[in-house]
């Protein structure tokens, strides 16, 4: 079995999630490579998986955009000519920013025509995923979940350390955004429903780059005029991420859009609970994993939503551990290598 992905390894360092999943594979006498148009006509591979295929789509310049998306089903029409079986990891089911609505549906019903097969991360997700594409109904489909991140990142510092090394107070009750601030994760109305939530003990940090000037410029005005509100707004590196979650009493996500969410599985990888919208594979995960480490809201989050979180978060007995095993790297990989079995044969 011979397998090219796009990508495999080199993004380990924004997201580890590719570089576990086929560091496991090939440990199970798989090969891997990495993705790239000369390895993929000089090579003999079975299957190409691709995640994230609808990336040109976030280009600023929409022709280059449509010209890197006309190359990627040029390669995608040659592997298939040669006998190339292709699957897809259904992570969104559109892209985020909708920079050009015409060419993105264009390019949606392309892909999915192509496909051999594809993966969901969740069950809710394939019943979205074969909603949203019904071609998707005439070829398999599978689910395998997302994996946790317990391992991959540094975890050895208390949270009293933490707290220390980022200059916050032990009694403070503190909430944390974490992860690239983009339009869909509504941190605007984060900031919005904190400002209005007056426990002057409560203190929010937002950590993360910012893909938008203008909602860096925003998070940079609501420091100005909210004292209870800290920003780091740049990347956040593998050996630092430890402090801001050892340091954190809950986790919000307050996406206006969500189906997966590694972000929320970091959050439990850390032992950290979460509060997340009701929608997507988020009832899902809950659970799967427990109702004292994932809580859920309706609509827009709001002072009550955040209230009521930091309350259950604070108070709710838990295991020191939340409990990951259905999320193991190795028996995700396993299952993996199953699904191209199936669909290579």
């Amino acid at each position: 079995m011979q397998v090219i992905a796009m990508p495999a390894f080199k993004n380990r360092q924004q997201n580890p999630y590719n570089w576990l999943l086929y560091s496991s594979i090939k440990q199970l006498g798989i090969n891997v490579d990495e993705f790239a148009t000369h390895r993929l006509l000089d090579r003999k591979y079975n299957i190409w998986h691709m995640h994230w295929p609808e990336v040109p789509l976030n280009h600023k310049n929409q022709f280059k955009a449509l010209m890197k998306i006309k190359s990627l089903f040029l390669q995608m029409d040659w592997a298939k000519s040669q006998g190339i079986k292709l699957v897809w990891t259904a992570h969104n089911l559109a892209n985020h920013e909708r920079l050009y609505p015409e060419l993105e549906a264009w390019f949606w019903q392309s892909l999915t025509q192509r496909l051999d097969g594809y993966i969901s991360l969740s069950h809710a997700g394939l019943e979205a995923t074969q909603k949203y594409f019904p071609e998707l109904n005439n070829i398999p489909g599978f689910v395998i979940p997302h994996n946790h991140y317990r391992g991959e990142y540094p975890d050895e510092v208390t949270r009293e350390e933490a707290r220390r090394k980022l200059g916050i107070s032990p009694h403070a009750k503190m909430l944390l955004f974490f992860g690239r601030i983009r339009t869909y994760k509504n941190v605007p109305q984060l900031l919005t429903a904190f400002r209005k939530f007056s426990d002057p003990d409560a203190l929010l940090y937002i950590a993360g780059s910012a893909e938008m000037p203008a909602l860096a410029e925003l998070c940079a005005r609501e420091v100005i005029l909210n004292s209870r509100l800290r920003t780091k707004l740049d990347f956040v590196a593998q050996n630092v991420t430890q402090l801001y979650f050892r340091a954190a009493d809950l986790v919000i996500l307050p996406y206006n859009e969500i189906l997966n969410s590694g972000t929320a599985l970091l959050s439990l990888s850390f032992n950290r609970p979460v509060l997340v919208p009701l929608r997507g594979a988020m009832a899902e995960l809950q659970a799967e994993v427990g109702q004292e480490w994932v809580r859920t809201y309706e609509g827009e989050i709001s002072p009550d939503d955040i209230k009521t979180a930091l309350a259950w978060a604070l108070n709710t007995p838990r295991s020191q551990q939340a409990p990951l095993e259905d999320f193991d790297i190795k028996k995700l990989a396993q299952q993996t290598i199953d699904v191209y079995q199936k669909i290579a044969s």
